[in-house]
């Protein structure tokens, strides 16, 4: 069974984080790892409290998953400093880490920075070039790229500005502000259009860290950076138009969607 490991911060109300990262390589086909880079104490309509870890013990935890279960994929989420950075880049440098997936956690879809200066210049120097695919939204390709992003022709344009810059593939998701479900993935071979459909649920908490989840689970089985694309979209897809309503604000998807079994079958279905 491939594996795949997830670094990023723990979501007490399960729809983000590691906790939706665990869920989302499970149902892809995985087995999944973590390394927990924060508690946050947070529900659908926000968070109120975060603790880090310290340095030292993140990459403790780092020391014993790659000692003994090596991770076939890695997927980076929200990191908060810039010493747990440093940490993780030299971890993954260590271990010669592969199939490294990183979702930029920067800017929050309010357009508020929900890290610090520091750490954005940190993360882009240390982690972003060990990176196979970088993930950002647009808010957080605008950061990256030094540049406003407008439309289609701007997002080709930022994203191959980004590619240059760190020399990793881009996927750009089109769901702030310049398209609904439309992604551009930028690699070597240039710009590729992945077209979405717009599903109208308003709970779409996690939807990042479950996309790029996806993308490592299937990294990890082998196929291609665009067949994993691909793949995760149809996923993260399927999750929303499962139509879960959980929480006051905006919930989670059904990361389950697509578990079937007996030991997924509700009471009534086996009496």
């Amino acid at each position: 069974m491939k594996t795949a490991l997830t670094i990023a911060g723990s979501d007490s109300s399960g729809g983000a984080g590691i906790q939706a990262d665990i869920k989302t390589m499970t149902a892809n086909g995985v087995f999944a790892m973590s390394a927990v880079t924060a508690l946050t104490a947070q529900n659908t309509t926000g968070v109120s409290g975060i603790m880090e870890v310290s340095p030292a013990f993140l990459g403790e935890q780092l020391d014993r998953v790659f000692e003994d279960i090596f991770p076939d994929a890695v997927k980076i989420g929200m990191v908060s400093s810039s010493d747990l950075i440093r940490m993780i880049a030299l971890k993954l440098k260590e271990y010669k880490a592969v199939n490294i997936v990183l979702d930029p956690v920067m800017v929050a879809t309010s357009g508020a920075r929900l890290i610090s200066e520091d750490a954005i210049g940190t993360l882009t120097k240390e982690l972003i070039p060990l990176a196979d695919v970088v993930t950002p939204n647009v808010p957080e390709a605008e950061v990256l790229s030094d540049m406003q992003i407008r439309n289609a022709q701007e997002m080709e344009e930022a994203a191959r500005v980004i590619y240059e810059k760190y020399h990793c593939a881009v996927l750009l998701k089109g769901g702030h502000r310049v398209n609904d479900a439309d992604d551009l993935l930028y690699t070597g071979e240039g710009p590729r259009w992945f077209r979405g459909k717009r599903i109208d649920n308003p709970n779409t908490h996690g939807t990042g860290c479950t996309l790029s989840s996806a993308i490592a689970s299937n990294l990890a089985k082998g196929f291609s950076m665009a067949e994993s694309v691909e793949r995760a979209k149809c996923y993260i897809s399927g999750a929303l138009a499962a139509m879960l309503d959980l929480g006051n604000g905006s919930g989670p998807m059904n990361h389950a969607f697509a578990i079937t079994g007996e030991f997924a079958a509700e009471k009534g279905d086996i009496e």
